[in-house]
């Protein structure tokens, strides 16, 4: 591509590698269509299961309004496996070796992944819509407030890419990869106010899930959505949480920056072997 072999440099030829690299991304899902299944797949897994399961016995459709902003938010977090597997697999297939041939940024490479996925990730979000939808969720609040909400949810998307983007240039295998991208998920994600109340977790496990990112996002996204907690689920009252939406914005910039760094410093030492 000319885009590829013009000379790095400049944030305008940066983001012209990146958007060609994602566009090449985009295109292998027609050769993968299984991931791009998983993420239609998952969102649908996710809502059922905890809005029937949990829901059930844990306060009904009040409940299972409450817990649509957690769910939005562990699929776009469960996505930055995506991006982990993607890059591993690019390193195992010799492909990085070819991208530092050409004359680009390598920032560009992780970059255009990341950027790919995010794909992957509004796709999820539009599937968790129609499925909220369908077992009674409903945005309560404004349209600025929804759109609001997304933007936010797709912006700790995208800084979750990054970290999975780490763990997929740390990762010596593409095997390793899928375990290391998902082993870190699940603690992440329900440690949280995802789902429950941090007021009934025991410590330390209260005070983590209190200033977890993940936790700020989604109380962010409920507030946004209008969805308060039902009756009888005691909320936080710290810093965090009467600052969540600041405090996520801070949280997303944060992880991007340092893994961001992380990665293209990682890049750098594999792409120099």
């Amino acid at each position: 591509m000319t885009v590829l072999s013009a000379p790095a440099g400049g944030l305008t030829r940066i983001a012209r590698d990146a958007g060609s690299l994602a566009w090449r991304n985009l295109l292998n899902i027609r050769r993968t269509p299984g991931s791009l299944l998983a993420s239609i797949v998952q969102p649908v897994m996710f809502v059922v299961l905890l809005a029937y399961v949990f829901g059930g016995s844990l306060g009904g459709p009040a409940y299972r309004e409450y817990i649509l902003a957690g769910i939005f938010v562990q699929t776009v977090t469960f996505n930055a496996s995506f991006t982990t597997i993607g890059l591993a697999n690019d390193l195992q297939k010799g492909l990085v070796d070819r991208f530092r041939a050409l004359p680009m940024s390598r920032l560009a490479v992780i970059l255009g992944r990341t950027s790919s996925d995010l794909t992957t990730s509004v796709l999820s979000l539009l599937v968790t819509t129609v499925c909220g939808l369908a077992i009674g969720w409903r945005i309560r609040g404004s349209v600025l407030d929804a759109v609001a909400a997304y933007l936010l949810v797709l912006l700790f998307a995208f800084a979750m890419s990054w970290v999975g983007a780490y763990i997929g240039l740390v990762a010596p295998s593409v095997e390793v990869a899928q375990s290391l991208g998902l082993i870190w998920l699940f603690p992440v994600t329900f440690i949280s106010t995802n789902f429950a109340s941090v007021v009934a977790m025991p410590e330390p496990l209260g005070s983590i899930a209190a200033w977890s990112p993940i936790s700020a996002v989604s109380t962010s996204v409920r507030h946004l959505f209008g969805n308060p907690a039902p009756a009888g689920l005691p909320q936080p009252d710290g810093w965090p949480a009467q600052h969540a939406p600041l405090y996520a914005v801070l949280c997303c910039v944060g992880l991007i920056a340092v893994f961001m760094t992380l990665a293209v410093h990682r890049y750098r030492r594999v792409a120099s072997r």
